[in-house]
């Protein structure tokens, strides 16, 4: 049993933290089976700034997620981001010491750990070395050298840096949580693992991740990373500038914005008032919907074109690099309305909203195929990929053992009998009868009954 390819993303953003357990089924889809969020305190622009809070807000996730889909976590892949996130083109070659036999995963691993020796600057540490083309003595534009014969192997890399003490900062964070990190990637890179189709890889297209404290891009041409960036701004200031526009409270200008809000302004008319209740017995405000969506554009407006300048900074108008594919939008910021328009009109490229539906099983919940949960998905999709076993089903003796964990989460102890009976029943055990089966499941909701009322004395 404990042999299964399970993964489990840990998505540390800048407004929720979500940890996911998912496994692939015989199809090679995901299957999701936990899903646990939390606020996120603690973590701003995508880096962690408050150790204590952060490490709660994780547990949160983690036990919510190991409530509503019966496993146990033990290590998950975590993502990356934040503004001092870099990423530099470097070139790097090996001289073979043996040129009769042919180019082995050997030797371009030799090749990725010379240029993960590279000296940073000060502070600085490599977090990923993906390489690009490769050169075999002098012959270019090779995309898969193994199997090759050929003395002297190049290749271009691209480099993605970030802060040493950032990224040991969450390392400790998660450690701390109880849970082992078995890897890191960049965000922007998980998210397009979960939201791109290989043709749009290849074809060349801007993935474009407008988080809650940072906005990700990353860029693919010839089914190949060439650009990766972070943009310290997303979701949250556009949410700052309705507090201040309006003069209202943090969770009402989350309200307007997300229900009422719009990155066009056009399509308000002048009359169009939202009423909202005045704190502690003053007058109710009212504000208008036209003003709302002239706020929203202009931060958006900002957001889109720093991150276009960055695509320029690629050199998308080089022919020979253009991006066929345009530009894919994910992030909780991408469920603004009018926000694909906007893009489009400010760019002039194709653009698309990108759910994670394609690599996830047909009966997934629209609540996990939204776009705010792509990098938890790519996270998990990379946790598989390296056939990683971060999660095993919870036994019953260990759950009579760990009873006395608070569980913080009373609305999904409900749900958690009827889930795990499902799995149980997928699985023929000959070694339990039926009776036996229902028992167990009854005996573990009576303990977690029992433990919310504790709790709650």
């Amino acid at each position: 049993m404990g042999n299964e390819n399970i993964a489990v993303g840990l998505d540390i953003g800048t407004t929720k933290i979500v940890a996911m357990i998912g496994k692939k089924n015989e199809y090679g889809k995901l299957e999701i089976l936990g899903l646990g969020k939390s606020k996120s305190l603690g973590v701003a622009r995508g880096v962690v700034n408050n150790i204590t809070q952060t490490i709660q807000s994780i547990q949160q996730a983690v036990l919510e997620a190991e409530a509503n889909s019966g496993y146990k976590i033990n290590d998950v892949v975590v993502g990356i981001a934040g503004q001092h996130i870099r990423s530099i083109q470097q070139t790097d070659y090996v001289i073979r010491t043996n040129p009769e036999e042919v180019i082995s995963g050997k030797d371009i691993q030799l090749l990725i750990d010379q240029v993960n020796k590279l000296a940073m600057m000060p502070g600085e540490e490599i977090i990923h070395v993906l390489p690009q083309e490769f050169k075999i003595d002098g012959q270019s534009e090779i995309k898969e050298p193994i199997g090759m014969y050929g003395a002297r192997l190049e290749a271009g890399f691209h480099v993605v840096v970030g802060q040493a003490s950032s990224i040991r900062n969450v390392g400790r964070c998660v450690q701390s949580s109880g849970i082992e990190l078995s890897g890191l990637t960049l965000e922007p890179l998980a998210s397009s693992d979960a939201v791109l189709s290989q043709e749009e890889k290849e074809a060349g297209v801007a993935l474009i991740d407008i988080g809650g404290g940072t906005t990700d891009l990353a860029i693919f041409k010839d089914g190949i990373i060439r650009h990766t960036a972070v943009v310290p701004f997303g979701g949250n200031v556009i949410t700052d500038d309705i507090k201040e526009g309006c003069s209202i409270i943090e969770k009402q200008a989350e309200l307007l914005k997300t229900k009422f809000g719009s990155a066009w302004p056009g399509e308000n008319k002048d009359n169009e008032i939202v009423s909202i209740p005045g704190l502690r017995g003053r007058d109710p405000k009212e504000i208008s919907l036209k003003n709302l969506s002239k706020i929203i554009h202009a931060r958006v407006v900002e957001i889109i074109e720093q991150v276009y300048a960055e695509i320029k900074a690629y050199g998308h108008e080089d022919p020979r690099k253009k991006l066929i594919a345009g530009i894919v939008l994910t992030g909780g910021g991408s469920q603004l309305k009018h926000i694909e328009q906007l893009v489009q009109y400010i760019t002039g490229m194709d653009t698309r909203i990108g759910y994670s539906n394609e690599h996830l099983t047909a009966d997934s919940s629209a609540d996990i195929t939204s776009p705010m949960y792509a990098t938890a998905v790519g996270l998990v999709m990379n946790g598989i990929q390296n056939n990683s076993n971060s999660a095993y089903k919870i036994e019953l003796k260990e759950v009579e053992k760990e009873t006395p964990k608070p569980i913080e989460v009373p609305p999904v102890v409900a749900e958690t009998a009827p889930v795990v009976e499902e799995e149980k029943v997928e699985e023929p055990m000959p070694e339990t009868t039926a009776q036996e089966l229902k028992k167990s499941i009854f005996d573990r909701y009576v303990d977690k009954i029992k433990e919310f009322l504790d709790n709650a004395e």
